[in-house]
């Protein structure tokens, strides 16, 4: 490594210094858990970089030898074979260097792809709670930089600690070996070339962590702008002149401080090459000296000023091996920190599956408080402080009734009374707290959930769509249905003439969220998507809720639909939607304030004719409603 690359190196590894901290046993342990099944390569691959750093040794002092061979007037032979073996080095360092980088790649993309799926799969099973609160980009984030400032662990430090102790040591003992002298002024001049990099990676460190809190204001901004609800958001409320001009300040100041960065670091680097092209000048003076006085062969004069260059570098490197070490360590405990959340909800290992037949719904003396944010979430994934401490309140007190096979039960009352609760708790979301959410009889809890979403299917307001293929979203609830099933679904959501007049047909790709389709469209895709899926249960969020009334006629067909021969739960605001149902619930306050058929609650005169005749007051909305 040339005396400039070692400058650069050195002064990146202090502008990533962490703070100083210990690191424990159990950390250590649990990154050796990781590490264990790739032990057999990861020595071959310490071994192969201690061999390639003892080579790194071998061709200074070959040099020194070619060149006292010429001084002295040697036979040619005893220079051409001298050559060879220079040539011999090199080309076993750079096979060796192959080999090695290969098993360094290996290794490496091993790693990743353990942490990884290991981050990915366990935060897949945690319960919704999580992901409410949790900001996305935070967690991408732990897949990505974290994870991968893990594997530099096993890639970079671990064989860089190895084979530059190697180097540092075998050159030590060359250079002592050729003039302790000259050695020493080597090491004499090695903090003229350290020290100033610990200030002047301090001081870059500052502005790159302002330079990063910009950019991430800047990509916050950006990412909220550029969906589609926020740049609605924006084009109706917002004033784009002044979210430009927030913008541009943010950008002008991490321009700023980019060149003030680059010539921060320009002017080090120049300063410490100029220390090494003196430190060598030192070399061949002194060197010189002793050699005019044959107190040096000229071949030693040569020797210790190539050893002199790669003196440096390892010296550096293992100044700066803490750092790198504790930042590696730092990456592993921040994906540790995701794997110890324990999921809320898991299977039991009995886990039974849903009984064959028709299905029952049956909440008994259901209470239920959410959990509070210490259960479910990390601080650093909230991007706050400290944790809400909220939480624990409950909001179901003592809900029950049941859904025969084939009946549908409505759930109405105001905005926040714990309907949408309801319905989270039965594809288990969340668990309850006291009582039982029952499927055919059977306690969800003691139920797979791989049962439960066999039996299952949910619509919800928003109708949520992946950026994919209308294809994929719909094979997400079945991968296996075949195309004539797919059209199917499609015809009976009312779907099928829409998606086969678009040029790609079932290939057309939706967007983010579905927003290249109407809601109502988009909302019939979840129907279709629902109906694909063949549950024996069905549940309906206010399905109809953010629809136009034409939109709303094509949905409550495909509806129609999904609903047949099924269980249903179904909540709703509109109670146009839901005179038809086997039996109505007013859910207030957490509680099931009346039950019965929409004839005997308008009978009743309680809350829900109170409901029916505030929402249908204008006779001209009433007379639509009959």
């Amino acid at each position: 490594m040339s005396m400039e690359m070692t400058a650069w190196h050195q002064l990146y590894s202090m502008n990533n210094q962490q703070e100083r901290r210990s690191v424990s046993r159990a950390t250590l342990r649990r990154i050796g858990a990781f590490a264990r099944p790739h032990r057999r390569r990861m020595l071959v691959f310490l071994a192969l970089s201690v061999v390639t750093a003892g080579l790194a040794v071998g061709s200074p002092l070959l040099a020194g030898r070619v060149v006292d061979a010429i001084f002295v007037g040697e036979p040619l032979g005893v220079v051409v074979t001298v050559a060879l073996l220079i040539a011999g080095l090199a080309i076993a360092e750079a096979g060796l260097g192959l080999i090695s980088r290969w098993l360094s790649a290996g290794l490496g993309e091993s790693l990743i792809l353990d942490l990884r799926t290991a981050v990915f799969d366990h935060v897949q099973r945690m319960p919704i709670a999580f992901f409410t609160r949790t900001r996305t980009g935070a967690l991408v984030s732990r897949l990505n930089n974290d994870v991968i400032g893990a594997q530099r662990a096993f890639t970079d430090t671990l064989s860089g600690v190895a084979g530059n102790f190697v180097t540092l040591v075998l050159t030590l003992i060359a250079m002592i070996g050729i003039s302790w002298q000259i050695t020493l002024l080597a090491l004499l001049l090695l903090p003229v070339f350290m020290l100033p990099a610990r200030r002047m990676g301090s001081r870059i460190a500052r502005l790159r962590r302002e330079a990063a809190d910009h950019n991430a204001a800047m990509g916050t901004q950006m990412t909220e702008r550029f969906s589609a609800p926020g740049a609605t958001l924006v084009k109706l409320f917002g004033r784009p002149a002044q979210e430009s001009a927030e913008f541009a300040a943010r950008a002008r100041r991490v321009r700023d401080i980019g060149v003030r960065s680059a010539m921060t670091q320009s002017t080090f680097v120049t300063a410490l090459t100029l220390v090494s092209a003196l430190a060598l000048a030192l070399v061949y003076g002194l060197g010189g000296f002793y050699a005019l006085r044959d107190q040096l062969a000229p071949g030693a004069v040569v020797s210790m000023a190539m050893l002199l260059t790669r003196l440096y570098a390892p010296l550096t490197a293992l100044a700066s091996a803490r750092v790198d070490v504790m930042s590696a360590v730092v990456s592993f405990e921040r994906v540790f920190e995701v794997l110890d959340l324990k999921p809320l909800i898991q299977d039991k290992p009995d886990a039974r599956e849903v009984p064959e037949g028709p299905v029952s719904v049956e909440f008994d003396d259901v209470r239920f408080a959410y959990p509070a944010a210490d259960k479910v979430s990390l601080a650093s994934l909230e991007e706050v402080a400290t944790l809400d401490s909220r939480g624990g309140v409950e909001v179901l007190h003592g809900v029950s009734f049941r859904a025969e096979p084939g009946q549908m039960v409505a759930l109405v009352g105001s905005s926040g009374a714990g309907k949408s609760t309801i319905a989270q708790l039965l594809p288990r979301l969340y668990d309850v707290d006291s009582g039982a959410v029952r499927l055919g009889g059977v306690d969800v809890r003691d139920l797979s959930a791989d049962s439960i979403r066999d039996t299952l299917g949910m619509v919800t307001q928003d109708g949520h769509l992946f950026h994919e293929t209308i294809r994929a979203n719909l094979l997400l609830a079945r991968p296996e249905a075949e195309e004539e099933e797919i059209w199917d679904a499609l015809t009976r959501a009312r779907l099928a003439t829409l998606i086969a007049s678009l040029p790609d047909g079932l290939d057309t790709v939706v967007g983010e969220r579905g927003y290249r389709l109407s809601g109502g469209e988009r909302q019939r895709l979840t129907i279709a998507r629902l109906l694909l899926a063949r549950p024996q249960v069905v549940i309906l969020d206010e399905a109809t809720a953010a629809l136009d009334s034409t939109s709303e006629a094509a949905v409550q067909a495909a509806l129609g639909e999904a609903l047949e021969g099924r269980t249903a739960v179904v909540i709703a605001h509109r109670l146009s939607t839901v005179r038809a149902a086997d039996v109505i619930l007013v859910i207030e306050d957490g509680r099931v304030a009346e039950r019965g058929t929409h004839a005997e609650l308008l009978a009743a005169g309680g809350r829900y004719e109170e409901l029916y005749r505030t929402q249908f007051e204008d006779p001209t909305v009433a007379g639509a409603a009959a």
